[in-house]
């Protein structure tokens, strides 16, 4: 159906962005290579500036991203990796791709994202890694999360798909030894088709992820190991390159519309009935949260998401079924019960549009009607 507030709206989006991406990518079809053409160098040296770190390396999707950074770390079978029990699945499925171990943790219920003190708790002598997901857009606490990998030896992939842009002295994807990511359409950062990157300080690993998503190759015909085929392509980056121009722009337009839902649906907020998702506490300086997702959660999701899609409003859920419950981590031995936050929130939580090309007008409509909702 068509949605008077949609959940994103791509057609407006390049409308408002045509007139510097138009000339860009004629200049990019006369001029590039199609692969790995001077757009990829060029965006993979501006991200890594934006993030604030020495090296990107533009690869073919987020979690192309996150394989190659547990395999440039050399993570196998016989490893642990610890990550959030609500974070996507693809974030698990990617370490089983690299043979390792998921070890799934609780995140703490107010923020949904993994915090220290339950990473703590599942640190063993296996232990490779831990992937902190800054779920939603919101920056996990990484200083506490940063020591204790540092004291136990544990290396820190920050799965940063989400949270292009999010700052809290550091910018995401550039707290961890690497950060991982997507550049999926629907991202603060998206491509027209899908993409990701790695970001990273340090030399040798950033050499050794441009072998890896390019089939292993040092020179043309020089294979140094056995790796996929999954670079950034050229189109790809250029459009990467005009979107990152508007970045800030588009992320504080996205703090705007939270702080909007916030303030007009209040009255409503109420345990079980509207729990909306805290907000930073200066919005002019607390940057640490980017609402890639607005999240509330209700006992009434379902109800609610379908009243609202009736009135046209596109509201999503993020994400049904948690990733231990899923039939392709059936054999990780995990069951229904095991993670209560993760699984709470997986019932009850529901994205209210947020992209930045909604009008003051468009929410306004979406409050008015859960108003409605919850009064009638």
């Amino acid at each position: 159906m068509s949605f008077s507030v949609p959940s994103k709206d791509y057609r407006l989006q390049y409308q408002q962005l045509w007139p510097e991406l138009g000339p860009e990518l004629e200049r990019v079809f006369h001029e590039e290579n199609p692969v790995l053409g001077e757009s990829v160098g060029a965006f993979e040296r501006e991200f890594a500036n934006y993030v604030g770190v020495k090296h990107a390396v533009g690869v073919g999707s987020g979690t192309a991203a996150l394989v190659l950074a547990m395999r440039s770390l050399e993570i196998g079978p016989g490893d642990e990796v610890i990550t959030a029990a609500n974070t996507f699945a693809a974030t698990v499925t990617a370490i089983m791709e690299v043979g390792a171990r998921p070890v799934l943790v609780d995140p703490d219920p107010e923020t949904l994202t993994l915090d220290a003190q339950g990473v703590a708790g599942a640190i063993s002598d296996r232990t490779k890694a831990v992937i902190p997901v800054h779920l939603y857009g919101r920056l996990c606490s990484m200083p506490p999360l940063l020591d204790l990998c540092v004291a136990r030896g544990v290396d820190v992939i920050e799965d940063a798909a989400q949270a292009h842009g999010a700052r809290s002295g550091r910018s995401a994807g550039a707290f961890g030894r690497l950060g991982c990511f997507s550049f999926h359409p629907s991202k603060n950062l998206g491509a027209f088709g899908d993409g990701g990157a790695i970001t990273t300080d340090d030399e040798d690993l950033a050499q050794t992820l441009r072998e890896m998503r390019n089939l292993g190759k040092r020179t043309k015909y020089e294979f140094v190991r056995v790796a996929p085929n999954t670079k950034l392509d050229t189109v790809q980056a250029a459009v990467l390159r005009i979107k990152l121009r508007h970045l800030d722009q588009f992320n504080a337009r996205r703090r705007e519309i939270a702080r909007d839902y916030v303030d007009r649906l209040r009255p409503h907020q109420e345990p079980g009935r509207l729990e909306l998702p805290p907000m930073p506490l200066d919005e002019e300086t607390d940057q640490s949260h980017v609402f890639h997702l607005f999240a509330a959660h209700t006992d009434h999701r379902d109800d609610l998401r379908q009243f609202l899609k009736s009135r046209g409003i596109n509201a999503g859920v993020h994400y049904p079924v948690p990733p231990h419950l899923q039939p392709a981590t059936v054999d990780l031995g995990y069951r229904q019960g095991d993670f209560p936050v993760a699984e709470g929130s997986a019932l009850r939580e529901l994205s209210l549009p947020v992209s930045p090309e909604l009008t003051s007008d468009q929410i306004s409509f979406v409050c008015d009607e859960i108003h409605d909702f919850f009064t009638n």
